[in-house]
């Protein structure tokens, strides 16, 4: 897997891809982010330079940095919620009627608002892993106009515990089973279970008083 990307993983620009990708995901959920910044940690797990094998011999390559890879993703991660939250926010009538029509929109609007209101924003954690839960939270807390203030900090918190996570399985996953494309797909299906963990925790209803 290292192999077939290796030009990427091995050149400054993959921290760009990264930024990118999971910046827009919150629009666009297909976007392999969390691979790619699995991918780019295992590579970092070969070690700090690795020698590829080149026309003129042997030519040292710079593998991604752990903490780089951290910045770039929580940094992507809350300024695409922040951009999702000013859209919903700015959405007039036109977006409150597209929520209304989404049972799961509004559920999960619900639930946002009573958490924030509570004093506590577990569930914009939560929803970092799951499967388009990301948008979901911050396209409802936009339309239901929380106060920044209210929702930026869970939402940054959110960004590091995600990014930390998902450098950290690559990390590890390339240190104990190799930096190869094995280490990667375990550390990928790590992220898919705890996205689908996070999923479930996201359909229970609500606790009531």
């Amino acid at each position: 897997m290292l192999e077939s990307v290796g030009s990427l993983t091995g050149s400054p620009w993959i921290y760009a891809v990264v930024a990118v990708s999971v910046l827009l995901d919150v629009f666009l959920p297909v976007l392999p982010s969390g691979v790619l910044v699995i991918t780019a940690a295992t590579a970092a797990a070969a070690g700090s330079t690795a020698t590829i094998a080149g026309a003129a011999g042997q030519v040292e390559r710079e593998v991604p940095s752990l903490l780089v890879l951290v910045l770039c993703a929580a940094t992507a991660s809350v300024l695409g919620d922040l951009v999702a939250y000013r859209l919903a926010w700015r959405g007039g009538d036109r977006f409150d009627r597209a929520i209304a029509r989404s049972r799961r929109l509004t559920r999960a609007q619900e639930r946002l608002g009573a958490a924030l209101s509570r004093g506590g924003g577990a569930l914009v954690i939560i929803a970092r892993f799951a499967p388009a839960g990301r948008s979901v939270v911050s396209l409802g807390a936009g339309a239901a106009r929380r106060r920044v203030t209210e929702f930026l900090p869970w939402s940054a918190l959110a960004g590091v515990a995600w990014a930390g996570y998902s450098v950290g399985l690559g990390y590890f996953g390339g240190q104990w089973l190799g930096a190869s494309w094995v280490g990667a797909a375990v550390s990928v299906l790590a992220l898919f279970a705890a996205g689908s963990l996070a999923a479930y925790v996201m359909r229970r209803p609500a606790p009531t008083a």
